[in-house]
């Protein structure tokens, strides 16, 4: 419990616009921060640099952090994912993704188009549900925080073919479960 007090305490302080909340931030969420980030930035200082990017983010963007629309942690991840990528492409690298939006909906998007990357959002979480909890982890380390087969395999004690075979019959599966349509 006291890990949730925390985390409102930190989002208050960052509200009032106190110092402490900041420092508090770092203390708390650097090192998930700085894992978001390990796969997708390669040096050390690129990853410690984005770290204090995100910092920086969180504490301007405080006040679009809504908590009915998802957790804490899980924004916290999505704007330090998407610092990392938007730091990797200034440094040159080309990376397979698109950055995900802290908001629900693009902005300039026509109703049509808004609907139908909804619609495919929705097919797509009820597909990963429809995974086992384990599966549904590999997808999200793999596809999502980007990170290699090599961690994956190392940090789950697997071998990279295991991994990669088990890779393999999830994107099968969610393709099927999608009615054919790549995920």
């Amino acid at each position: 419990m006291r890990g949730r007090v925390q985390e409102k305490e930190i989002i208050a302080l960052l509200r009032a616009r106190r110092e402490a909340g900041l420092s508090a931030l770092a203390t708390q969420y650097g090192a998930l921060i700085r894992y978001v980030a390990g796969p997708i930035l390669r040096s050390e200082s690129d990853r410690e640099e984005c770290v204090q990017d995100v910092l920086l983010r969180i504490w301007e963007r405080i006040d679009g952090y809504a908590e009915d629309r998802g957790s804490w942690t899980a924004w916290i991840t999505v704007i330090a994912r998407n610092a990392a990528i938007d730091m990797a492409r200034r440094r040159g690298r080309e990376l397979p993704v698109e950055a995900l939006s802290e908001e629900l909906s693009a902005e300039g998007e026509d109703p049509e188009a808004q609907l139908l990357r909804e619609e495919r959002r929705e097919r797509l979480a009820a597909a990963l549900s429809a995974l086992s909890g384990r599966d549904r982890a590999l997808f999200y380390r793999k596809y999502y925080y980007l990170q290699s087969t090599a961690q994956i395999a190392a940090e789950t004690g697997s071998t990279e073919r295991a991994v990669e075979g088990r890779l393999y019959r999830i994107r099968r599966r969610l393709r099927d479960l999608m009615g054919g349509e790549e995920a």
